[in-house]
């Protein structure tokens, strides 16, 4: 299985809001650290801030913060909600199977035992979780968010 990029850009999003929630970052700032397009984490933060993961502020001095603590971000609803489908081979869709083996097959019950399983570990774990290491995980993004007022006075 693989995830699509919107919801690795979603997650990745959110882990980079909960390394760096004493200040207020931008999207360029993410699309800077990751090295992944700011016209895609638009469309994926808009999304976040209407599911309420995320909170916008507007203005001059706005950006974005986590909209809820990291322990109450469930790693499970966030792929749930961010992927068009778990279709993993074409006979779970019914309309466009032409698969002659659908009958009769027990892969695509063993697919579906394992998307099931593999759906259940991801509700396992919050962003809380994914965030146990954020001293290396601060340390590896590229760009530092520094307070606004700081990049002020450094300008």
């Amino acid at each position: 299985m693989r995830l699509t990029d919107y919801t690795d850009y979603s997650l990745r999003t959110l882990m980079y809001l909960g390394i760096h929630r004493e200040n207020l970052v931008t999207i360029q700032d993410i699309a800077d650290a990751y090295g992944i397009s700011k016209s895609h984490l638009m469309k994926v933060v808009h999304q976040l801030g209407l599911s309420g993961l995320v909170e916008t502020i507007r203005g001059r001095s706005g950006g974005l913060r986590l909209g809820k603590e990291p322990e109450e971000i469930n790693i499970g609803d966030v792929v749930r909600n961010t992927e068009p489908d778990f279709m993993m081979v074409e006979c779970f869709n019914r309309e466009i199977n032409e698969c002659v083996l659908s009958p009769s097959c027990e892969l695509q019950d063993v697919l579906r035992r394992a998307t099931a399983a593999y759906l259940q570990v991801l509700s396992g774990v919050t962003l809380a979780d994914l965030l146990r290491n954020s001293g290396a995980l601060r340390t590896m993004a590229r760009v530092q968010v520094y307070p606004r007022d700081k990049a002020k006075a450094a300008a």
